[in-house]
């Protein structure tokens, strides 16, 4: 029962980290938008894939909250009704948790895809969940983890339509991301305690101490990350696709601190890497967190010097996330040594 139940959270893992890949390709691609309303798209279980799905005209069935786009606006069906020859307006009413009415086929589906795979992680929790019932009578802590992993993926699920509500509001995108770091967080945590008594590592105080600090600072990392981000498409959306290369001519202050800090993280790390090589310490997976944070640097520089290739921005946040997860597993590990010891 305990394997079944690890495998179970074990998928929910890449499931969340499946959603973090799948919203990075949102935001690379600009489709946060794709869809405007939640959890439906445009109204549809299924999202249109053609305008006319989303076009008034005459002799056509329309079902109470499908939409469509008139004069610029969303307007949404107040009942189950067949159109007539002309327009009429009594069954209709204004959408107005915002005021963007633009269709994109391309950006709908990739934001419909996103939110299916936030769907699925959704049931791959709560059935992790279930499975945690059976642990109630000997292990309490571990069902009460299982199902706040539930209510944080429907918080998040939440969020996400604020974010949609708000029209992409830049705080309210920098805490979705935050929180599904702390789904993933989480989930590492269960996984580790579902397993149980592993190999034990040595302990070493400030090894433990100075990886707190070092996880930290890459949470600060990605937040500020999100805001440089967001500079960026904000400097794309006046300059244009084409003037790429002007997109962090005058950059804003979260850039150059973004930029610098990443140097201090590095720093901070190699001598997490040094002091777990020298003492013997047994930490292996400190060399999975070294290697993500050259190759987040070298994405970074990359993006700043061949103009933000395709892929670039997306890959840059999804090493992130997965170094997070590696130095939150490494502090788990490092706080069963110091019991053991």
């Amino acid at each position: 029962m305990i394997k079944r139940f690890i495998t179970s959270a074990k998928i929910t893992l890449i499931l969340v980290y499946l959603v973090i890949i799948a919203g990075a390709a949102v935001r690379m691609t600009g489709s946060g938008m794709g869809c405007p309303d939640w959890p439906k798209c445009f109204g549809y279980y299924i999202p249109p894939s053609d305008i006319k799905e989303l076009t008034w005209a005459p002799h056509r069935d329309f079902e109470k909250g499908q939409v469509i786009i008139k004069d610029e606006t969303l307007l949404v069906a107040n009942d189950d009704f067949t159109t007539g020859e002309s327009f009429d307006a009594s069954h209709w009413r204004p959408y107005t948790k915002h005021d963007y009415a633009i269709f994109n086929p391309k950006h709908t589906w990739i934001e419909y895809i996103n939110r299916l795979v936030g769907a699925l992680a959704g049931i791959a929790t709560f059935a992790m969940a279930i499975l945690s019932l059976r642990f109630w009578r000997k292990d309490r802590k571990l069902t009460w983890l299982s199902w706040l992993a539930v209510f944080m993926m429907g918080f998040q699920g939440w969020l996400g339509a604020k974010v949609v509500y708000s029209v992409l509001n830049p705080i309210k995108i920098t805490l979705h991301m935050v929180v599904a770091l702390l789904i993933v967080a989480l989930v590492l945590y269960i996984i580790r305690k579902a397993q149980g008594t592993l190999v034990r590592k040595k302990h070493d105080n400030l090894f433990r101490n100075v990886l707190m600090i070092a996880l930290a600072l890459s949470l600060i990392q990605i937040m500020v990350g999100t805001q440089v981000r967001q500079f960026v498409d904000e400097q794309v959306k006046l300059l244009g696709d084409s003037q790429m290369g002007l997109v962090l001519k005058n950059p804003d202050f979260a850039f150059y601190f973004h930029r610098s800090f990443s140097m201090f993280v590095l720093m901070l790390n190699v001598v997490l890497f040094a002091r777990n090589k020298n003492l013997h310490l047994g930490f292996d997976k400190m060399n999975w967190v070294l290697a993500f944070i050259i190759i987040e640097i070298f994405t970074g520089v990359g993006m700043y010097l061949f103009e933000f290739p395709f892929g670039s921005q997306a890959a840059h946040l999804v090493i992130a996330s997965l170094l997070f997860g590696v130095q939150f597993y490494l502090l788990l590990e490092a706080n069963e040594g110091k019991k053991s010891s």
